[in-house]
C-alpha cells in the first residue's frame, strides 16, 4: 500500500513538471572574495589550529622528507591512486578494501581539492591523489597536502571550484562530537587526528 501511494505521488509531480521544468533564477549575490585581502594562508592555518589539526609549514622541495618526519614511524600506511609523490612503505588503496580492513592503517596519505582559509575547510572531491570517501574516513589519522594555490577565500570561491557531481567531501579539523554531555570526543564520525602539510 506504500509503495503504490508513493508511486502515485512521485508520478502526479512528474506529470505537473513536465518533460522540461522551467528552472527559477536564484539569487548569488554572495560576499565576493577580496584581491586586495592578503594573509590567507595565515588565515587558514589560524583556523586548522583552531580546530585541533596539527599544520606542518612545507614545500615542493622539502615535503616528502617533512611528511616522513610528520609520519614518525606510523605504519601501515595507505595512499590512494595517483598521490604525486612518493610515501615510502604505503600501500596503495585498491578500493576493494572493507571499512574494518581500512581500520587496520594507522593512517592516510592525500591531496585536496581545494582549502577555505575563513572557514578552515578542506575540500576532497575523490579525484587522484585524494580517494574515495572511506579511505580518508576510516583509518584513524588523515595527513593530507594543500597547496598555496589551492587556499581560497570563502565558501563561496570553494564551490566555484569544484564540481558538484563528484563524491565532495568537507573537512573541518578532526572529526569531533559534543553530543554526548558537551563532553568533546574526537573520532566519532572521522579521523581523529588531522595534519596539514602546506606548501607555501
Amino acid at each position: 500500500m506504500a509503495d503504490d501511494s508513493r508511486s502515485l505521488v512521485l508520478a502526479r509531480i512528474r506529470a505537473a513538471l513536465g518533460s522540461a521544468p522551467a528552472v527559477p533564477e536564484v539569487p548569488r549575490d554572495y560576499r565576493p572574495a577580496d584581491p586586495a585581502r592578503r594573509g590567507d594562508l595565515d588565515l587558514l592555518v589560524d583556523r586548522l589550529e583552531d580546530y585541533k589539526a596539527t599544520v606542518v609549514p612545507t614545500t615542493e622541495a622539502t615535503l616528502e622528507a617533512d611528511l616522513a618526519r610528520a609520519l614518525d614511524g606510523l605504519a601501515p600506511l595507505i595512499v590512494p591512486p595517483g598521490l604525486p609523490f612518493a610515501v615510502p612503505g604505503s600501500t596503495v588503496d585498491d578500493g576493494t578494501r572493507t571499512a574494518a580492513e581500512l581500520d587496520a592503517f594507522a593512517a592516510v596519505v592525500t591531496c585536496c581539492a581545494a582549502a577555505v582559509a575563513e572557514t578552515g575547510t578542506i575540500a576532497l572531491d575523490g579525484s587522484a591523489g585524494q580517494g574515495r570517501r572511506a579511505v580518508t574516513l576510516v583509518p584513524d589519522r588523515h595527513f593530507c597536502v594543500v597547496r598555496a594555490d589551492q587556499v581560497v577565500q570563502t565558501v563561496p570561491d570553494l564551490l566555484a571550484r569544484l564540481t558538484p557531481t563528484r563524491p565532495l567531501t568537507l573537512i573541518s579539523g578532526p572529526s569531533a562530537t559534543s553530543d554526548i554531555e558537551l563532553n568533546r570526543v574526537e573520532g566519532v564520525h572521522g579521523p581523529r587526528t588531522l595534519v596539514v602539510l602546506l606548501i607555501r
